[in-house]
């Protein structure tokens, strides 16, 4: 889970009906009562699901390892005449009567990232599901699509209508805060409420990255999962974790990295100009909650506090002790947060 900040649309269709879909239909899908088994195949004595890189089994963190055994992929019909894309999730077990929430990720990072607080929310009573988004995290990219926002948002939309298919409480930190407003403008119908933790939303893209050379946009793809480099991100990521921890953690945040296809996932959204939503902000319709860590060294205060001044329908509350990704070093709060807001906007 580096935490890079780099800031870019298909028309916005109409809600969908509760019916099968295309995606369901060509390539199989949840049908009958929406209950949801854990159906993660064991790639090992562990109980590892077989996609996952066999480096999976060096990680200590007990949350990352018991997260990463409900990881299961699911297809996604990306267009009419287009394959499926298996997708990689953690699913609910079991739907509740409310909205559920949708967990993303940041930059270059996957579902794991969730690892401490999803089974918080989950004591909570809320319906959670942690998606990996394209591009990122531990889908089956072998015929690999373009990974720019537009493929993204694209991505999301296609994996809503087929498994969710009511308004969520979509959660982005970091980068995927740009994710999630970009994806509430497009579809407003399929998000009742946004949560924003620690946004990166004032970038404008990847500006002169995108212009980089083939050869050294390959080059400074490979830095990036160079074990220097994302042990150094840990540092500014989290406060006072113990050198072990650091070490683990690099190797939970860098274990998708490690399939064959990321560094031609990574060029082409590097390559695409990446996310820039500033003009989209104040178009956000519906309530958001904007979190903030004190200790954040990464993203300004002075950013959250525009944020929340130009989001319509926004309130902020702020973790004293939390890092740039409080929901992996402060998960008790964060899930309080998201748990009150779910609720009944009290938090």
């Amino acid at each position: 889970m580096i935490p890079l900040v780099f800031g870019s649309s298909l028309p916005s269709p109409t809600p969908p009906e509760a019916v099968e879909t295309p995606a369901t239909k060509k390539c199989g899908s949840l049908t009958g009562p929406r209950i949801f088994p854990n159906g993660s195949r064991s790639g090992s004595g562990n109980g590892f699901p077989p996609f996952l890189p066999k480096e999976v089994e060096k990680i200590k963190d007990p949350h990352a390892r018991n997260l990463a055994r409900r990881m299961e992929r699911l297809p996604v019909q990306m267009g009419l005449y287009e394959s499926c894309i298996m997708s990689s999730c953690v699913k609910p077990l079991v739907q509740t009567k409310n909205n559920p929430v949708v967990l993303l990720h940041c930059f270059d990072s996957s579902c794991l990232e969730w690892r401490c607080t999803y089974p918080l929310l989950e004591e909570a009573g809320l319906e959670a599901w942690a998606i990996d988004v394209l591009g990122w995290g531990f889908s089956d990219l072998d015929r690999l699509p373009p990974c720019n926002p537009e493929s993204k948002r694209h991505h999301l939309y296609q994996f809503w209508k087929s498994y969710i298919r009511r308004p969520m409480i979509l959660v982005g930190p970091s980068l995927g805060a740009s994710v999630a407003i970009d994806f509430a403008v497009s579809y407003p119908f399929a998000v009742e409420k946004l949560v924003l933790i620690n946004a990166s939303v004032y970038a404008e893209g990847t500006k002169g990255l995108a212009e980089l050379p083939r050869v050294l946009a390959y080059a400074g793809v490979s830095l990036l999962r160079s074990i220097p480099l994302r042990l150094y991100a840990n540092t500014l990521a989290f406060n006072d974790i113990s050198l072990a921890t650091t070490f683990d953690w690099t190797n939970v945040g860098r274990l998708h990295c490690l399939l064959p296809w990321w560094k031609d996932a990574t060029v082409s959204f590097m390559s695409s100009g990446g996310y820039n939503v500033i003009a989209k902000i104040k178009q956000v319709k519906q309530k958001a909650l904007v979190i903030c860590s004190e200790k954040d060294r990464i993203i300004d205060y002075k950013q959250t506090l525009r944020l929340r001044c130009e989001l319509p329908s926004a309130i902020m509350r702020l973790i004293p002790d939390g890092g740039h990704l409080p929901h992996v070093d402060n998960p008790t709060s964060v899930a309080k947060l998201i748990a009150g807001f779910a609720h009944n906007d009290r938090c």
